[in-house]
């Protein structure tokens, strides 16, 4: 599923985001307002856009309205936050991802200023993106060991062949581990007889041979081939 995607601050973080989100199939926008870090060489594949993110008739310009996720990548707090808020009040953006880059200023990054999620390591930003917009397939969140090991995500569509079974019954490959389910705002240690639920969020630890295995095994036989194809 391609999913339209704004990011604004187009430095190293920004920059950065905007790729693996592009390497993933994503459309990305990258709106910056400084003309000298306007350089759409750095990722030539992302539409560039010379605005200010912080007013509104930028943004409507932008059409940021037709976004499906917001990230607000700018290296100054209060930018962050005001984007954040335009996107969600204005333009209604299902999703918001802000960065914070100082941690005493961690505490406003709430619902009341717009933010979904926020986040401080931009390589998290990068997959919180993706674990939000990305249902029926699989989302590397974190890597351990390295490389060894990996933390995964999937989010169960509606038609996933083990919603409405009980954890037992999916039979893992060796080398992962369903670490924990994500309902709602409630975070479940998963235990045999817990049936699994259509958008439930399935946290997976596995090395990355097993990967695809996973996938098949959790979304159907499948899923590897039909993620492939849409990408």
């Amino acid at each position: 599923m391609t999913v339209r995607i704004a990011i604004a601050g187009a430095g190293n973080v920004g920059r950065s985001i905007a790729q693996e989100l592009i390497d993933n199939g994503h459309q990305v926008m990258l709106i910056e307002r400084q003309p000298k870090m306007l350089r759409p060489d750095r990722v030539p594949a992302a539409d560039w856009v010379l605005a200010d993110a912080c007013e509104l008739a930028s943004l409507e310009e932008a059409n940021l309205a037709g976004c499906d996720v917001v990230v607000a990548a700018t290296g100054d707090d209060k930018v962050n936050l005001v984007v954040s808020l335009l996107a969600k009040t204005e333009f209604a953006v299902p999703r918001v991802v802000a960065r914070v880059n100082r941690a005493e200023n961690e505490w406003l990054f709430t619902e009341q200023w717009g933010v979904d999620v926020s986040v401080s390591k931009p390589r998290v930003m990068a997959a919180l993106v993706e674990e939000a917009v990305t249902v029926g397939d699989l989302v590397r969140l974190m890597t351990f060991r390295q490389g060894e090991a990996n933390l995964v995500e999937i989010t169960l569509p509606p038609t996933a062949p083990y919603v409405g079974h009980p954890v037992r019954s999916v039979p893992l490959p060796r080398d992962s581990a369903l670490v924990a389910i994500l309902r709602g705002k409630r975070v479940l240690v998963p235990t045999p007889d817990d049936p699994l639920e259509p958008g439930d969020e399935l946290i997976f630890v596995c090395v990355a041979e097993v990967e695809d295995d996973v996938r098949a095994v959790v979304l159907g036989a499948d899923s590897v081939e039909r993620t492939r194809n849409a990408g």
